[in-house]
């Protein structure tokens, strides 16, 4: 348990969060969260948060979301056991499969739930940043669906690491800016996209894509992505006969792992987000946040993030653009705080081993940033044998080509195993 909170201070807040009254009025989880903003954007937040308590659970809004994730996205998502990989680790492996999602991962969930608020609040466009460039193809997909323009900054490092995402995008109608400032990685894209909203803020609805930033959007985004572990705690009850005994996700900003964990907050389960550990321990090597960050303010949210001595945010490195993240969620920093999640690390190289494996074992390119998850619950399988694990396989690893051609494969013996 951190050391920010008392037993009962963490307790308490550990229980609000399982009843769902967090964030609080202030858009606070626990000391985690609120909203620090630029004075210019304090209307446009005040706005979007007004719009969110009046729409996001307004019958008509639910109803058009709901469909649009049965007609559109293609959901429910597959829940898929993992025969060969159960067989290889000594465990009873579930995969829940947002890789089969429309555009190729979870992040298509907040996209469309996001384009369809924007159109209610009458935006007359839509702004938003990516990293992976997964949620730039679902911005963009998702404002052609309802027929908004979309803009989408990117970092200079990773529109080159993600190339086939950039077409994507651009395909999909969207313009894409490239962001040469800061690191050229998604904190520097998430600075570029908030300096544009405030020339419009009224005109402009930023769709940010992580459970990241100023208060409403830690909340906005957990409620559109909680669809993936509502789904899963069903599909397991009914494929796998009773809830896993563990359930692993990804984080970097931490939209996809928050999605998975939400819901299962109040079962007596396990949850273990992983996070990049890049290539080694120290500052730059890795985007491993909850592992070695401390707590401070990043684009808007007091949360944990990665900072020197003197306060100054540092750059990261992950193979995985989705990770390469100096911050990371403030509900994700509150359930570290509370002890009810665990969050640990896995490297590249892990990485790199654990999405080979799950390719020559059960057919399945995973994203590089998922690959992380598989990293660490085969560690775990390891360490308890028999177990039943659930994985939030949260995209395809096609974007990852590019990266993934520079890297020989390494485990052709899997395919023969």
């Amino acid at each position: 348990m951190s050391a920010l909170l008392q037993a009962d201070e963490a307790s308490a807040l550990l229980e609000a969060a399982i009843r769902g009254d967090l964030p609080d009025e202030r858009g606070r989880f626990g000391p985690f969260g609120g909203r620090y903003v630029p004075e210019t954007l304090v209307p446009a937040f005040e706005r979007l948060e007004k719009g969110v308590h009046e729409h996001l659970h307004e019958p008509s809004f639910r109803a058009e979301f709901q469909r649009e994730l049965h007609e559109w996205v293609g959901r429910p998502t597959a829940l898929s056991y993992a025969p060969r990989l159960s067989e290889s680790w000594g465990a009873e492996v579930w995969l829940k499969r947002e890789d089969l999602a429309h555009t190729g991962a979870h992040k298509i969930n907040n996209a469309i739930g996001q384009a369809i608020l924007a159109k209610r609040l009458g935006a007359k466009r839509v702004i938003a940043e990516t990293g992976a460039g997964q949620h730039g193809v679902a911005s963009a997909a998702a404002c052609a669906r309802v027929g908004l323009p979309c803009t989408v900054y990117m970092g200079a490092v990773d529109m080159e690491r993600q190339s086939p995402n950039v077409d994507r995008m651009r395909r999909l109608g969207a313009e894409v800016v490239a962001v040469e400032s800061g690191d050229k990685t998604l904190r520097a894209a998430i600075d570029e996209a908030l300096r544009t909203w405030v020339t419009d803020p009224e005109g402009i609805y930023y769709l940010l894509g992580s459970a990241v930033g100023a208060h409403p959007y830690p909340y906005l985004v957990r409620e559109l992505q909680s669809v993936i572990g509502q789904e899963a705690r069903q599909q397991m009850i009914d494929l796998a006969g009773g809830l896993p005994d563990v359930a692993f996700a990804c984080v970097g900003g931490g939209s996809n792992a928050i999605g998975l964990f939400y819901p299962l907050l109040g079962d007596d389960i396990e949850l273990i987000g992983v996070e990049a550990g890049g290539t080694g321990n120290g500052l730059g090597q890795n985007a491993a946040t909850l592992a070695t960050g401390t707590p401070g303010v990043l684009q808007g949210s007091y949360t944990i993030i990665l900072q020197d001595q003197d306060g100054q945010v540092q750059e990261t490195h992950s193979i995985s653009a989705g990770l390469d993240y100096s911050g990371v969620g403030p509900e994700h920093a509150l359930l570290q705080a509370t002890g009810r999640v665990q969050y640990i690390s896995a490297t590249d190289d892990e990485a790199l081993e654990a999405l080979e494996e799950l390719c020559a074992s059960e057919g399945i390119l995973t994203a590089l940033e998922t690959s992380h998850a598989f990293a660490a619950a085969r560690d775990y399988a390891a360490q308890k044998p028999g177990s039943r694990i659930l994985i939030g396989n949260s995209g395809r690893g096609d974007k990852d080509m590019p990266t993934l051609t520079k890297y020989p494969a390494r485990t052709r013996s899997h395919a023969g195993a």
